[in-house]
């Protein structure tokens, strides 16, 4: 459907996507809006082309509440209006900062899990913005409750796809020109396992699907029952949150993230930040700073193969 439907700008530029093939060792000539089916058939740029550019006018966000409910929103980002692939690799890493592991203490173990099975959120998020019906202008969410997270993609099933066709895998992509990129660049591997993977882990119930949009409810898993994973021997593990929680009035979101960045990675670089919270590198110096200042991060070693330290305050 996408694949006729006109871009709605004609000044169109593809250089994200052009790096993101020739890190898979693949090269867009110039005629690769045709081959890659990015042309109406009267040989204008599509939707297709539109939702893959550096720009556009597309939102995905990821909203965090304080509780169960859409009453108090305390956290709203927006990882779209650029190509398609980047806001994907944005989301997937904003899902894996806020799936935090949880520890249930019991003699003489200690278990550790996500609150949300990582293989099958991935699989979840990649099927929404991939599949999602972008034809009327709704765009995929991604919701964060203190109990769950709800990922939902506007369209329901395919013509002629049913709930049994869905839940045994059968494909049949909506958007296959974004399918066709995906799977050149290795973020999909094969058509219909996503929703395999995901039964694997979960049931059908996790499923919400409606004719005019399909939801998948992810319940946290143990979040009641268990603690956040602290350890004297992982002095920065569980602290962030905590720091987080704490000073909420006083810390700017892109600080926060920064916060749980270097708990669930020490290591991590200032341009690993920069790309996940989609602030220019300089920014991230500026807010490192004030963390620093503020006595909750400092730095261990070198520029190059140090590490990150969260104090607590």
């Amino acid at each position: 459907m996408i694949g006729r439907m006109p871009s709605t700008r004609l000044d169109l530029a593809f250089e994200q996507l052009k790096i993101y093939y020739e890190a898979r060792g693949l090269q867009l000539n110039t005629a690769f809006m045709q081959n890659l089916e990015l042309l109406t058939p009267e040989g204008k740029p599509n939707y297709a082309a539109y939702l893959l550019a550096d720009e556009n006018g597309v939102s995905i966000q990821v909203a965090k509440y304080a509780d169960a409910t859409r009453v108090e929103l305390i956290e709203n980002r927006d990882y779209g209006r650029c190509s398609l692939v980047k806001a994907l690799k944005g989301v997937l890493e904003r899902m894996d900062v806020e799936n935090t592991i949880y520890t249930r203490i019991g003699y003489p173990l200690r278990e550790e899990r996500e609150m949300i099975h990582g293989r099958a959120m991935r699989e979840a998020v990649i099927n929404a913005i991939v599949h999602n019906d972008y034809s009327n202008g709704a765009c995929p969410k991604f919701e964060f409750f203190s109990d769950r997270l709800e990922i939902t993609s506007a369209g329901g099933l395919p013509y002629g796809v049913t709930r049994d066709d869905f839940f045994n895998g059968y494909s049949s992509p909506r958007n296959k020109e974004i399918m066709r990129v995906f799977r050149d660049l290795e973020m999909v591997e094969q058509l219909g396992s996503g929703v395999p993977r995901i039964l694997e882990r979960y049931g059908r119930e996790v499923f919400e699907i409606r004719p005019n949009f399909l939801r998948v409810i992810f319940r946290y898993e143990g979040a009641e029952e268990s603690s956040p994973k602290s350890s004297p021997d992982m002095p920065g593990s569980g602290l962030a949150e905590r720091l987080v929680e704490r000073l909420a009035g006083r810390l700017v979101e892109s600080q926060r993230t920064i916060l749980l960045l270097v708990s669930k990675n020490p290591a991590v670089s200032k341009r690993e930040m920069a790309e996940t919270i989609g602030i220019s590198t300089t920014a991230i110096d500026k807010n490192i700073d004030k963390l620093k200042k503020m006595g909750v991060l400092k730095r261990v070693g070198p520029d190059k193969g140090g590490s990150w330290e969260v104090l607590d305050k």
